[in-house]
């Protein structure tokens, strides 16, 4: 008995050692993070491996997908002391469940092959419910498999199929594309292609016009091709993968017989390998009215860039329904000597305005608040 109190008593000691140094790490991210005046960010939810993707459901529910780690989170705060204070697995063993969504009390899932559903999560989230298989037709590849999920004004689930390799021609129509369905997995379509990895997009509120990122092949340099910002107008555009990159640049394998004006051009060009993934337009009430319907966009950090760049949350304003400029949000990430603190993936907006943002190096969700002046 006395070992077993001692050897618990140990292990208690550990854990919240370790919770104490993580606590210390993340704060030590957190001081050297730059934002505007009048913003403040903090650590809603940590420990969460590997997190994602981010949805929102009933009670204030926060669901987060990731990639390797294979499990699906539920965190919530309970007593809205803006810290998470509540933490389930949902899933785990899954095949890269990146892309989460909610709808009418379910909670769908994208893996690799496959799109899945938990029904009426909310109310079992200790114990959640065996899945039930929505679609399961995808490709099997791992390169670019993962999935990022929305709901869209039509009720429609949306999701793509990125190319399975850096560069190439695909045989199969599924890869590098833009697909969506129906909640119960009819009326599966394609609706664009030539979109070689999007994990992000989300619909500008004036216009219903849905946006998503693009990221771009390697291996052309350290500025070449740039990121993109794609809008969606109609079913059968072609956004120029594997032809040609950024609207304006043929690809040296496979550009011949073509002309980029076949295809449709960038609504923004990034700087090259900033991996922009999660993108959100602001729709809050808490931030300053300069931010209304305005994108911010999650750039996850080139990976074999010379001298690396990304790793931020930029703000990219719009006029008009087109985009005029970007701007820094969020920096610190990477330091002035190439130190990376950590990788934003996407962003969600709670009901109070303010914003959570993943980081899966950390697995942690910050949240952005504003109490400066209106």
């Amino acid at each position: 008995m006395y070992f077993f109190k001692t050897t618990l008593f140990s292990m208690l000691v550990l854990n919240t050692c370790l919770a104490f140094a993580a606590s210390g790490i993340h704060q030590d991210v957190l001081n050297k993070l730059h934002l505007p005046q009048g913003f403040t960010i903090s650590v809603y939810a940590d420990n969460v491996p590997n997190a994602r993707s981010l949805a929102l459901g009933d009670d204030g529910v926060v669901y987060i997908g990731t990639g390797s780690a294979g499990k699906v989170y539920a965190v919530q705060d309970n007593n809205k002391d803006g810290v998470a204070d509540k933490h389930y697995v949902i899933a785990s063993g899954l095949n890269m469940p990146n892309g989460v969504a909610y709808k009418d009390g379910a909670l769908y899932v994208g893996e690799i092959s496959r799109i899945i559903r938990f029904d009426q999560i909310a109310r079992q989230l200790a114990s959640p419910p065996k899945p039930v298989v929505v679609y399961d037709q995808f490709p099997s590849d791992r390169h670019h498999g993962w999935k990022y999920l929305r709901f869209g004004p039509d009720n429609k689930l949306y999701t793509a199929v990125g190319a399975p390799c850096n560069i190439c021609n695909p045989e199969k129509e599924i890869y590098a594309s833009l697909v969506r369905l129906n909640p119960d997995g009819s009326d599966f379509e394609i609706i664009a292609k030539g979109i070689r990895n999007t994990v992000g997009f989300d619909w500008q509120p004036e216009t219903n016009a849905l946006f998503f990122s693009d990221n771009g092949r390697d291996y052309l340099g350290d500025d070449t091709p740039p990121e993109e910002l794609n809008q969606w107008s109609e079913k059968g555009e072609h956004f120029g993968y594997p032809y040609c990159h950024g609207g304006d640049i043929p690809d040296p394998e496979f550009a011949a017989g073509k002309k980029c004006e076949q295809f449709k051009s960038p609504a923004w060009k990034f700087k090259a390998h900033i991996a922009p993934l999660g993108i959100r337009f602001y729709q809050g009430k808490q931030f300053p009215v300069e931010y209304k319907n305005q994108l911010f966009v999650a750039q996850h950090g080139s990976w074999n860039r010379t001298v690396p760049q990304g790793y931020r949350v930029v703000l990219v304003k719009f006029n008009q329904g087109k985009v005029i400029s970007e701007q820094d949000f969020i920096s610190g990430w990477l330091t002035k000597e190439g130190e990376v603190l950590g990788r934003p993936v996407d962003i969600l907006t709670l009901p109070d305005g303010s914003l959570l943002i993943s980081d899966d190096m950390l697995g942690v969700i910050y949240k952005v608040s504003y109490q400066g002046k209106l």
